[in-house]
């Protein structure tokens, strides 16, 4: 219940940003030039009647005549007027370019991207309502829906950039009669990149990449296991897979997506294995989880996915490039809608087929089978998740291998029979990379076998008399290399995060903080030289005190005419507000590195005091628990 709430605040947060990003600019520039536009008319034909009245060479029927025609034409309407008589009134009135010329367009240029954006958000429901009549529609209707949202989000960038850059000269030039060079240069800038950012991103090819970790299993290296496969594929009415690939990973899957393996691209079918995980379950639950892989290329689902699953990936990749550059945000949030009401589409489509497997391979082998297959994945994931998190959450070093498999295997039966394993499989899910699986009750009731809570430790720390992986003549070497990978991978991502954590405290720390953010020197004009290290900013001008990273409020980086500037506001106040100190750089070509750097520092110090600040939390409740 907690996770739809949050699913479903989070939908309506982004609905909301979404209708904001459509309409808060077009919606602006319409009410200004609206004002704009009926201020000009009131001013224009109160001239207009007073020069009328005084004009002694009129009668007054021409006086009246000369009257209606301009309250019948209001200035506004001067550029839509198309009848002959009017030409002479548009030509005067509605000359390209003029203000009135500008007014008119800039007003029309906002309704219809109101009415573009309305449109663009009802073609977003529709579509994505669409997604939950059937998987054929699903297909036709993100493909319909990915080249309308990109490219229709790409022209909303380009409108409204425009309107952006047209209201930083007019507001200013109509409220004050004066303009700012620097604001239209600001606006034009940012408007110019965003539409060459939102067009260049369109256009250009996104990566697609689907790396699986792990290695191919020949027909040599394990016939027998291939021959149970082939067995299996027959009784459930498909074609092998063309490939298998053996892995670490927690999961079992199959695709008929082009994959990398070890920089081999691989075509057609595959099933990936995990090895630990067949080494935990008997030849019977393992037959059963193969079952049901197979099962989803039978039913089409991973046909489905394979055709779906890139455009998917490119549609994200494109979302969220849109939110990185400024005025593209206005693109974003309506990408993300529609993505999010199609997922809801694939979550629903990914339980069905789920079922669906577990009942085809209940089925083909025995509903125990499949369940207590489930039972065993997910403690192994569970448990080997927290023995990694612990590892990662360790403030040391860690040196040499870290026995991963060796820790997981040894202390799961143990783990198995305490509390805290029933708990965690109260919300255990089974992992899979591609699909949203339903939780293991619901699983059990689909298939008819319900196992009491109090069974599953027995279940767990039952070791196979035999299993497939046995029968995998290379499974020891792919197993030795891969956790020797995955290792130092993890090694190295810890030591990383360490060198965020430490202060440093002693100089064993110190030389891990230095490995990833030694001291870094800028040189400035004058022959002076500012330094960014992870204590802090230590400007050579004389007199200039160093600055350590905890008095830092706030960066401010400021070009002008005069130079550049670095304005550190501190945490304590000045004689006037915050106080604040001022570095002048005279950077060059040095600048974006130089704010790069400095932004980099900073959030390391501010990761670091906020991780000492959880820690001290902790020890707090822990002190707190003990007494009780």
């Amino acid at each position: 219940m907690a996770l739809a709430r949050t699913i479903h605040a989070d939908l309506l947060r982004v609905f909301l940003l979404t209708l904001v990003s459509l309409f808060a600019i077009p919606a602006a520039t319409l009410v200004f030039t609206e004002y704009a536009l009926r201020s000009q008319d009131a001013a224009f034909l109160q001239s207009v009647e007073k020069r009328i009245a005084a004009d002694t060479r009129l009668s007054a029927a021409d006086k009246a005549e000369a009257t209606a025609f301009y309250r019948s034409h209001p200035l506004s309407k001067a550029c839509d007027a198309t009848a002959p008589e009017d030409k002479n009134f548009h030509d005067k009135v509605c000359s390209p370019y003029s203000m009135q010329w500008q007014f008119h367009w800039a007003d029309r240029a906002a309704i219809w991207t109101i009415v573009l954006g309305a449109a663009l958000l009802a073609a977003a429901l529709v579509l994505g309502a669409l997604a939950f009549a059937n998987r054929g529609l699903r297909y036709a209707s993100f493909v319909a829906g990915w080249r309308l949202m990109t490219v229709s989000s790409a022209v909303e960038v380009v409108l409204q950039s425009a309107m952006i850059v047209w209201l930083s000269f007019w507001l200013t030039a109509y409220f004050w009669q004066s303009y700012y060079v620097k604001l239209i240069a600001i606006a034009g800038i940012a408007a110019a990149a965003a539409v060459f950012y939102a067009i260049y991103t369109l256009f250009k090819k996104l990566p697609s990449g689907n790396e699986i970790d792990g290695e191919l299993i020949g027909q040599a290296d394990a016939p027998r296991l291939w021959e149970r496969i082939r067995q299996l594929a027959g009784r459930v009415q498909t074609a092998p897979p063309d490939q298998i690939v053996a892995g670490i990973d927690t999961n079992f899957f199959v695709t008929e997506a082009p994959c990398e393996v070890r920089g081999q691209t691989l075509h057609g079918r595959t099933l990936f294995v995990s090895i630990p995980l067949l080494r935990v379950l008997d030849q019977t639950e393992a037959d059963a989880v193969l079952a049901h892989e197979l099962a989803h290329l039978g039913g089409g689902d991973t046909r489905s996915s394979a055709a779906l699953g890139p455009k998917l990936l490119q549609f994200d990749q494109y979302t969220w490039k849109m939110r990185g550059a400024g005025l593209t945000i206005v693109a974003h949030y309506l990408l993300r809608l529609y993505r999010m009401i199609f997922a809801f589409a694939l979550a629903r489509d990914s339980r069905e087929r789920e079922y669906k497997a577990d009942r085809v391979a209940a089925g083909l082998t025995a509903p125990s089978a499949i369940v207590q297959s489930l039972i065993k994945i997910s403690a192994y994931a569970s448990y080997r998740n927290d023995v990694e998190e612990k590892l990662f959450a360790q403030n040391r070093q860690h040196d040499g291998a870290l026995g991963i498999a060796g820790f997981v295997a040894a202390g799961l039966p143990p783990y198995a029979g305490s509390d805290a394993f029933i708990e965690a499989m109260k919300t255990a899910g089974v992992p899979h990379p591609y699909d949203s699986h339903p939780p293991l009750l619901e699983r059990m009731r689909n298939v008819g076998h319900h196992v009491p809570e109090s069974d599953y430790g027995a279940i767990v720390a039952t070791a196979p008399q035999a299993s497939w992986a046995d029968f995998i003549e290379t499974a020891g070497a792919i197993e030795q290399r891969m956790w020797s990978d995955y290792e130092q991978r993890f090694v190295q991502n810890h030591e990383l995060s360490l060198a965020y954590r430490y202060e440093p405290a002693t100089e064993e720390e110190r030389a891990v903080v230095l490995r990833h953010f030694p001291p870094i020197s800028f040189a400035l004009k004058n022959g002076n030289r500012i330094d960014i290290s992870y204590a802090g900013l230590h400007p050579s001008a004389e007199g200039a005190a160093q600055i350590p990273w905890d008095e830092v409020k706030g960066l401010t980086y400021k070009d002008s005419s005069f130079g550049d500037t670095l304005i550190v506001t501190h945490h304590d106040k000045g004689l006037i507000g915050a106080r604040t100190t001022k570095v002048k750089l005279g950077l060059g070509k040095q600048k974006e590195h130089f704010k790069a750097a400095v932004g980099h520092y900073w959030q390391r110090h501010q990761v670091m005091r906020a991780q000492q600040q959880q820690q001290r939390k902790e020890q707090a409740l822990e002190s707190s628990t003990a007494h009780q």
